[in-house]
């Protein structure tokens, strides 16, 4: 089991993203559009950086939903490689048959 403070933290930082999604997306595209004036562009840019580094998508971290571990996760999933064992041994995961010889 993560820690819950590292497992808070991302949560934080989920709804942060969501909060600042738009206004990032409108000011990206400001930034990459060549045929707006440099001024404009640079303006852009001064307003995303002043917008929170924790809204940014790249900050975030892929967690398992069941344990809130952050490494070996199935995207799809939404779960790591240990509880996506247990629960497939359990019979949870609909399709899903855990081998063993």
């Amino acid at each position: 089991m993560a820690k819950v403070s590292a497992i808070e933290n991302n949560n934080k930082k989920k709804r942060l993203v969501k909060k600042y999604a738009k206004k990032r997306a409108e000011l990206k595209a400001i930034i990459s559009n060549r045929e707006l004036p440099i001024e404009e562009r640079f303006k852009a840019q001064l307003a995303i950086a002043e917008l929170p580094r924790n809204g940014a998508k790249i900050r975030l971290r892929n967690r398992c939903s069941v344990s809130g571990r952050p490494r070996g996760n199935y995207r799809k999933l939404g779960v790591s490689r240990i509880a996506l064992r247990e629960l497939g041994s359990k019979g949870l995961i609909p399709g899903l048959v855990k081998s063993s010889w």
